[in-house]
């Protein structure tokens, strides 16, 4: 493996901003997924029956593992990130959502019960309740799993779900350890620039 063979920049650089816009449709798409979904897994907010169905919806997609989603959708649509992004959707719509779901479930009851007494309709409760009370993490945890996406995209590749993952995977396939040493460090490298990014981020939003 040693030295990394890095004649085929053209293609690293491919494989890597591939998986950079997997992971940024993913994190854009499970954002606003996550939002009515974590709204109606919340208790104390929806008539049960609503409630239940939200919950098992996330309590399902939060049952199987990454990879096994990835090879789910690639057997659908076939190879390339199409089914990597669905992948990184569904994991990230389960993951934000959870976390709406279980904070809008911790306010305390006095908040909604005072919004509620002055005849506010749901929508109203939404914006002038759930919204300030719930935003701060909300765009905290999304930053974070655009951060997870990052890592994820290059993982979920490795079944042909796309990106740089999927550049490796035919690397070791092809016995070309040099190529694939150079695509490791690449991939090391992209996580700690998202790690990078990330805390930059927060660090603003705080």
């Amino acid at each position: 493996m040693i030295p990394p063979d890095l004649t085929r920049w053209e293609l690293l650089t491919k494989g890597v901003l591939e998986s950079i816009r997997m992971a940024l449709a993913a994190s854009f798409f499970g954002m606003l997924l996550a939002v009515p979904l974590g709204i109606c897994g919340a208790k104390n907010l929806v008539p049960t029956p609503v409630y239940l169905v939200a919950r098992a919806l996330i309590i399902l997609s939060r049952t199987f593992h990454e990879i096994i989603i990835a090879i789910f959708f690639v057997k659908i649509f076939g190879f390339g990130p199409l089914a990597g992004v669905l992948t990184l959707v569904v994991a990230s719509t389960s993951f934000i959502s959870k976390m709406i779901a279980e904070d809008i479930e911790n306010m305390a009851p006095g908040k909604l019960e005072a919004i509620r007494a002055t005849g506010a309709t749901f929508p109203k409760l939404l914006i002038y309740c759930i919204s300030p009370n719930t935003l701060p993490r909300y765009l905290g945890v999304s930053i974070y799993r655009l951060d997870a996406n990052i890592r994820h995209s290059t993982v979920v590749g490795i079944v042909g779900a796309g990106g740089i993952g999927q550049t490796l995977a035919a690397s070791f396939s092809r016995y070309d350890y040099g190529f694939s040493l150079a695509i490791l460090m690449t991939i090391v490298s992209l996580v700690f620039a998202g790690e990078f990014f990330s805390n930059w981020i927060r660090s603003r939003l705080r």
